[in-house]
Order: C-alpha cells, then structure tokens, then sequence
C-alpha cells in the first residue's frame, strides 16, 4: 500500500463542524484520473482537491478538484483548504501561494496575523489569520423567472439570471433560509447549479447578502459553502448595494461567513479555516 498524506478541513468558518469540509491530497506526482475520482468518491464531500508542486519555484501548484462523481472547472472552499495545508503542513514561510487550475492561475494570500501554535510547534487546528482568494468575476444574463424555476424552489423569486450557475433573486434572507427545493427538479434547471440569494434582512441583517446553492446535476445536492458561487454573488450584490466590499453568508445547516470584493475582472473571497483530520491514506500499490 502507498502511503499518502490526507487532510479534511473546514472553510469559511472559525469553528469545527461549520462551514463547508473538503479533503485536500497533496501528491508529488499526478495519479490517474480514475484513482483521484475513486479517491473522491470514498470521501464523499462536495469537493477532494489534488495539488502537485509546479517547478523548482515556491508556493506554486497545479490544483485540481473533484466532486464524488465528477472533476470540476473551479471550486472555492477546497482551494481555500488547499492553501490552508500548504501555509500551515507544506511551506510555512510562504505568505503567498498561486495555484494552477483549469480557471486560471489562482492566488491565496493569507493575513499578517500569527496562527495559534500547539505544543509541537506545529499550527494548531485553527488559523487567526485570514485566507484570501483572488479569482476570476464570472458574469451574469438577466432570464425569465419561469414556471419550472418557481416549482423547483418552492416559491417564486423576483428575479433569474444565468452564468456559471443559475441564480435566483428573493426579497428577503427568511425566504432563502426556508426553502426546501425539488432536487430532482433543480437537477433539470441547469447543467451545473442553482444558486439562490437574498439581501441581508432580518436576522441576517449584519450582513450584505445571503445565498444557498444546490448541485445536484454535480453529485452535490446542497452544498454548504461555494466559494465560486461569490465570483457572481459579488458583483451582483456590489451592483446592486453601490458597496465593492462585502459581508456574506452562505445559510446551509452549516453556515459559512466571507468577505468578499469586486475588483474590476476579479473578485476577492476572504474566509477562515479550521483543520479537522491529518493523516494518511493507503492507496493500492
């Protein structure tokens, strides 16, 4: 059997249990696609990310991501976790890592601020200091709200547009949190997701807006926070608030908080993570 390192982390959250886990491999040469899928698979989480080091230069990685039944084109919270392991198992001295993905060349810059230490001198679970991604804006097509959208979700939003994901507008963040879509429905909406947000209202007032999002056409019925979902969440809110930075909330059971920018073609996510299992997986030989 073949040993190799395995990690589980939480991001986008500064508590154990919340926010949205993914399983981070980091491997000194590629696999085959079939294993990083079966790998994958075995976890069970919305995402696996895979990452190889790129070169002779530091803090630079070819990442990949897979859901339980597919390989996708970007993913947020496990390049966040994928950064995680690499400032705090991998490259501690690296302020900044750039990870190479099939949207592009990455960056995740982590804050100033020193992380909590264990006895070992190693990290601890938690890190004080915040991780910030700087992806690709994705854009948006105003749609009509149709009669399937409104009987997949549940109710009728005010407003659809379609991009990466379909997104769909309500009045208010109590609505988001209520709705108990169709899956099977959702799954027939668009080929990869649907996305659906609100302002922050009522108890989610301290914050700018609130999402959920449901892939079940990706082997993800809904996941728990997406960091990608904000490379279109940010520039919507940001157009329609007058605000290029952000407080988001993602109200899936877990919950998940970022800060998020829009910066020209770019957006910036911010978020926390927290570290749940280190060890190894046996891979067959």
């Amino acid at each position: 059997m073949k040993p190799v390192p395995f990690f589980q982390v939480d991001a986008f959250t500064e508590r154990a249990f919340g926010g949205n886990p993914a399983a981070v491999v980091p491997l000194t040469t590629w696999l085959p696609d079939a294993t990083l899928q079966a790998i994958a698979a075995e976890n069970n989480l919305s995402e696996t990310a895979f990452f190889v080091p790129l070169g002779p230069q530091p803090g630079r990685f070819h990442l990949r991501w897979f859901t339980p039944t597919t390989e996708v084109r970007l993913c947020g919270h496990a390049t966040l976790a994928s950064a995680w392991v690499v400032f705090h198992r991998i490259a501690p001295e690296l302020a900044e890592v750039i990870f190479e993905t099939l949207s592009g060349d990455l960056r995740v810059t982590q804050s100033t601020s020193s992380p909590s230490s264990g006895t070992s001198g190693r990290s601890s679970g938690t890190s004080a200091a915040a991780l910030t991604l700087d992806f690709p804006a994705s854009r948006l097509t105003p749609i009509a709200v149709t009669e399937a959208l409104t009987a997949a979700l549940g109710a009728r939003p005010v407003e659809a547009f379609d991009g990466r994901d379909l997104l769909a507008i309500f009045p208010d963040a109590a609505t988001v949190r209520s709705l108990r879509p169709e899956l099977a429905l959702v799954k027939t909406l668009h080929p990869h997701a649907v996305c659906i947000s609100a302002p922050g209202t009522g108890d989610d007032a301290d914050v700018d807006f609130v999402s959920r999002f449901f892939a079940p056409a990706m082997g993800v019925d809904e996941d728990p926070v997406t960091g990608s979902a904000h490379t279109h969440l940010t520039g919507f809110w940001a157009g329609r608030l007058g605000k290029p930075t952000l407080r988001a909330r993602q109200v899936s059971s877990r919950a998940g908080e970022l800060t998020v920018g829009l910066h020209g073609d770019r957006v910036t996510i911010t978020g926390h993570a927290v570290l749940i299992i280190e060890g190894t997986l046996f891979l067959p030989s």
